[in-house]
């Protein structure tokens, strides 16, 4: 018997052009060593370059997954049945939440290079947390696999 796939399952990884900047730092590391010679240069260009790569890969590497009855955004893992009803949000709603409706109590999972976003209430009484958002660039999917989800 094979486990079933996870409903939604995203990760939010980085953009294309990050890693030509994270290359970029490379580059810029080998000049700052060359008047040292050309094994400097090259361990700069290799340090500088896999430095930055594991920085961009950390970053993107967050997760959004609902599975076995609960939402596992990032480290963070909310039973669905302490969850009210998800909301999709399109661009300019997604950044009215990010910036002027953002409650500081919010758990939020953004990326700023990720333009859509799904808000869930919390609607444990017990726990302070309004709302969770997250981007993600499935919002209608991550909603649909929030509503459908069994509520374990």
């Amino acid at each position: 018997m094979q486990p079933s796939a996870p409903p939604f399952d995203e990760r939010l990884t980085a953009p294309r052009s990050w890693w030509f900047i994270a290359f970029g730092i490379g580059i810029a590391c080998a000049l700052m060593l060359l008047p040292l010679g050309t094994l400097p240069l090259l361990a700069g260009l290799v340090g500088g370059t896999a430095a930055a790569a594991v920085l961009v890969s950390g970053y993107g590497s967050a997760r959004i997954r609902v599975v076995a009855g609960a939402l596992v955004a990032g480290d963070a893992r909310i039973p669905l049945s302490a969850l009210g009803e998800p909301e999709a949000l399109d661009a300019e709603e997604a950044r009215a939440w990010r910036t002027h409706k953002a409650d500081a109590r919010a758990f939020m999972l953004l990326r700023g290079y990720v333009e859509t976003a799904v808000r869930v209430e919390v609607t444990d009484p017990d726990d302070p947390t309004p709302y969770v958002y997250l981007s993600t660039r499935d919002p209608r999917g991550l909603a649909a696999a929030l509503s459908g989800a069994p509520k374990g």
